[in-house]
């Protein structure tokens, strides 16, 4: 469930913003239907939580009920904008060095 990418990307976009499905798809490279269909599976295990607003429905990550995973979650996304932070950096000594 989990190890779905597209999963653990709509994760990180509702970690701490709600957000409807029409925006999480527009930051993604799936179909409107496709990120529903990830919110549905999400919402069935407890992953997200879902609040009508108007004609909207806004999700929002249930860190509570992700236990364990919670902590998995935040460390991979950690090292990964830490894994960017360097690659940018390692980008701009490159052009200084060249340039």
């Amino acid at each position: 469930m989990i190890a779905e990418p597209r999963r653990r990307q709509i994760l990180a976009l509702v970690w701490n913003n709600e957000m409807a499905a029409g925006e999480i798809a527009a930051q993604s490279d799936v179909s409107f239907g496709a990120v529903s269909q990830h919110l549905s599976v999400l919402r069935g295990a407890g992953f997200v939580t879902v609040r009508p607003e108007g004609n909207r429905r806004l999700y929002l990550a249930d860190k509570d009920r992700l236990g364990p995973l919670r902590q998995v979650l935040e460390a991979m996304w950690s090292n990964a904008l830490h894994d960017l932070a360097d690659t940018i950096a390692s980008d701009r000594r490159s052009e200084k060095a060249q340039g």
